[in-house]
């Protein structure tokens, strides 16, 4: 009987420069999707494919990790620290704890959102006797990720990390998740900074080892900008609450289009909102709200909001426009304000 697979390494330690001012508080793993931190839909992921042991190899504002993201206990499983001083790339952070990896583990990004079927994945795995397997997603505009050549047996061929438009030859990129030999970190070198895909991956297909390809099923996004994380509440809302009918005193008269979704203790009152996310404990009055994603205790009173983010506990005065946007933690805006295009952090 196949040992069961019972590990997983994810990699937190990026700084999100391209989501500032929203990760000027907090790391991007736990940005927030309806509620809950973006990094907690992966672990489940994980939980679900018989997952126990996870270790988060941490870097920019780890405090901040540990205190959302907590030790597993709530959900039956272990989640444990890993801390780099320098950063050290995706394959660097898993070498530095190669002695408490089990012979075969996942291994996964931390900055995407992936809400998947990893079990699938680890079949995959065991039975074509790879080394590596990665879960490949379709995308529009390959040339911002790594992209895979695929055989008809599903092993991958080629790789090439952020092709030119010209160097293009598929569409399937690297989501970031990983089923991994533990023999394959020898590849690593101790102490320095080295990248899975970028470096490990084409070191292991020189010498002839097999890297499966496993096209994803489920939710996945590159939660890099501000539209990506938008975009994540947005596919969340469509899946767990594309049925549920916003209604009660806390909507009265407001007009709601889905996907929508609202937290605990939110409150709107005579509101257009289409395609939007609020989270818990804000309130919007007489106001208009599309594609836009309301952080936490954020307050908005007759004002139009489009195309934006609102960090936790932004203030909109009255008569405020705000247009494709994104405003950092506790912005408090003047009435009768006009913003367009700006990030004000």
């Amino acid at each position: 009987m196949l040992e069961r697979i019972r590990q997983a390494v994810i990699m937190v330690g990026g700084k999100g420069t391209r989501l500032r001012p929203l990760t000027e508080t907090r790391p991007k793993p736990v940005l927030p999707v309806l509620d809950r931190p973006c990094l907690m839909y992966l672990i489940e992921s994980m939980v679900k494919a018989g997952i126990d042991d996870i270790i988060l190899a941490c870097g920019y504002k780890s405090e901040k990790l540990v205190a959302e993201i907590g030790d597993g206990k709530d959900i039956g499983i272990s989640i444990s620290y890993s801390y780099e001083d320098e950063p050290l790339g995706t394959a660097g952070a898993i070498k530095q704890i190669e002695d408490r990896l089990d012979d075969i583990f996942i291994a996964a990004n931390g900055d995407v959102f992936a809400d998947i079927d990893v079990a699938k994945e680890i079949d995959i795995h065991r039975r074509t006797g790879a080394i590596v397997t990665l879960a490949l997603t379709p995308v529009e505009n390959p040339c911002e990720f790594g992209i895979a050549r695929v055989e008809d047996d599903g092993r991958i061929s080629e790789f090439r990390e952020k092709p030119g438009p010209e160097e293009v030859f598929s569409n399937l990129i690297n989501a970031g998740v990983y089923v991994v030999e533990k023999r394959a970190m020898s590849e690593v070198p101790d102490g320095k900074a080295f990248d899975f895909s970028k470096e490990l991956i084409p070191i292991l297909m020189s010498r002839g080892e097999r890297i499966q390809s496993y096209r994803l099923e489920g939710s996945w996004r590159d939660v890099g900008r501000p539209s990506d994380l938008l975009g994540a509440n947005l596919d969340m809302a469509v899946k767990r609450y594309g049925d549920h009918e916003w209604k009660g005193e806390s909507f009265s008269g407001s007009e709601i289009k889905k996907p929508f979704y609202a937290g605990e203790n939110v409150i709107m009152k005579e509101t257009q909102a289409d395609s939007s996310v609020i989270l818990k404990g804000s309130r919007v009055l007489h106001s208009n709200l599309k594609d836009s994603l309301v952080m936490w205790n954020c307050t908005i009173d007759s004002s139009e909001i489009s195309g934006s983010i609102l960090g936790e506990g932004c203030v909109i005065g009255e008569g405020s426009v705000i247009i494709d946007s994104v405003l950092g933690d506790g912005t408090t805006v003047k009435p009768n304000s006009k913003i367009t295009g700006n990030v004000i952090g």
